[in-house]
This record gives structure tokens, sequence and C-alpha cells, in this order.
């Protein structure tokens, strides 16, 4: 749920304390506002200090001094109680250090937590209103959150639909054959998503008003195809006895 949060972080350094932390969420994106016990560290960089080395300047996460004094970052969060990776520049030394984050969800209400997804891709409850009625979208959808960001994969009941609009974006069906496939970005769960839609199935392109609703309260991981798995098993089954197979006969040779 979007708001505003004080949670606790666990650092892997002690010479990186954390002394106060406060999360915000908004439009799918979580950021964490940190202060640090000192003032040793110019600049964060989320990733490790390799990947640091290489980045651009605007890549950096310069610190905020507050009235305190003290040295303020807001930082990007992938995910709740998981580590990640973060290098701190150490001024006087010059160099990028290594430290593991681990920003911890145990202050925030069971209630709001339950809105906060981590990255994967999760199956969830969606309805179509609007239009004639004839045409919907199957559900559950697929649900991809990748840093944050949410992008659900619809599957229309028909395949003339050509376009879709959705916050002043415009996108296209991907895929083949088949009804219309679409990807697009959400801004948030658990409320209204307006968009119009443009159909070919009367002639003539339509736009056709239509509102979205997507249910967190059923969203489930998705799980692998497990036809894909039980092929691939025999596959490489098949091929471990082909190969002991030949290995015998070689060997009787």
């Amino acid at each position: 749920r979007e708001g505003s949060y004080g949670i606790d972080v666990e650092s892997s350094s002690s010479m990186f304390r954390i002394t106060e932390a406060r999360l915000d969420v908004k439009g799918g994106r979580m950021t964490a506002l940190i202060t640090l016990g000192g003032t040793g560290y110019g600049k964060l960089f989320m990733g490790t200090g390799e990947e640091a080395l290489a980045a651009s300047e605007g890549d950096y996460i310069p610190f905020v001094e507050n009235g305190e004094g003290k040295y303020t970052y807001s930082v990007p969060v992938e995910a709740l109680d998981r580590e990640i990776d973060c290098a701190a520049w150490s001024i006087r030394k010059e160099a990028w250090y290594d430290r593991v984050l681990v920003f911890q969800s145990g202050r925030i209400p069971a209630e709001d937590l339950a809105d906060l997804p981590g990255d994967g891709r999760y199956a969830i409850d969606v309805t179509l209103s609007g239009g004639s009625g004839r045409a919907g979208v199957k559900s559950p959808a697929s649900l991809d959150i990748r840093d944050g960001i949410m992008t659900a994969r619809l599957v229309w009941t028909s395949p003339h639909y050509d376009l879709m609009e959705v916050d002043g974006g415009k996108y296209y069906p991907v895929g083949g054959e088949g009804n219309s496939v679409f990807e697009i970005p959400l801004s948030h769960l658990d409320g209204e998503i307006p968009l119009r839609a443009e159909t070919v199935a009367m002639g003539t392109p339509h736009l056709i008003d239509y509102t979205l609703s997507f249910d967190s309260s059923t969203m489930v991981p998705e799980k692998r195809n497990p036809t894909f798995l039980t092929v691939t098993a025999i596959v490489l089954a098949a091929g471990l006895a082909a190969g002991l197979i030949i290995g015998r006969k070689a060997r009787k040779g």
C-alpha cells in the first residue's frame, strides 16, 4: 500500500551503520531515505563496487546533509527482507567498499505489507469492464515485477485488438497468431485503470473505452510449466541412457 513507513535496515558492516530509515511507497516503487551514523561516505551505488567502477556519475547517489549535519541518501529498494548489494565511496580512502543491506519489513503493518510484493512473476485476477461486454481478458493475468516496476501481460478473448492506450502510452500486440496479447505497465493495483483499446472487428478501427482492475489479494507466484519440465527430464534421461549403452558397447569392443 502506498505510504511512508519507518523501517530497520541491517548492514553487513559496522562501518556503514544506518541509524534511521524511512520507506516510501508510491506508484509501485519503493524508495528508502537512509541516515548514516558517520560522514565518511560521499556517495552510494546500488550494486557492487566493481559495478560502480563501470557506472557513470549519474548512477551514483550523493549524500544530502540534513538539519543535524548527518548524511542522508535516497536509495531505490528492490525488495524487502532480502540481501541487496550496495557500494559506498569512502571520501578519505577514495575507494568503493562493498556492503550488503537488508531492508526489513518487521515494522510495517501486516495489512500494508500484503500490498508490497517483491520482484518476481505472479498470477493475479483481473476484471475488464466497459465496451459491449462481448470481449474480455483472460483471468488470472501474468504480472511481472522487476525493480519495483510492474508489467501485466493481458490476453484478450478476441484476436481483433491492435492497440491499447494506457496512462498516456500506446502499446501494440506482442506474440504471433491467436488472440491479441499486450504487455502494459501498471502504476498501481486494487483500483480502476482506465484505458482505450482499438478493435478492427467491425472492419473500420474503433477505439473503445474500458476499465481494468487487478486484485492484489489474489496474487500467487506463477509456477513453471510442468509439461516443459517433464519433457526436459525425459530428453535428459534418454540421452543419459543412450550414453551408457554406447559406453558399454565400446568397452566390449
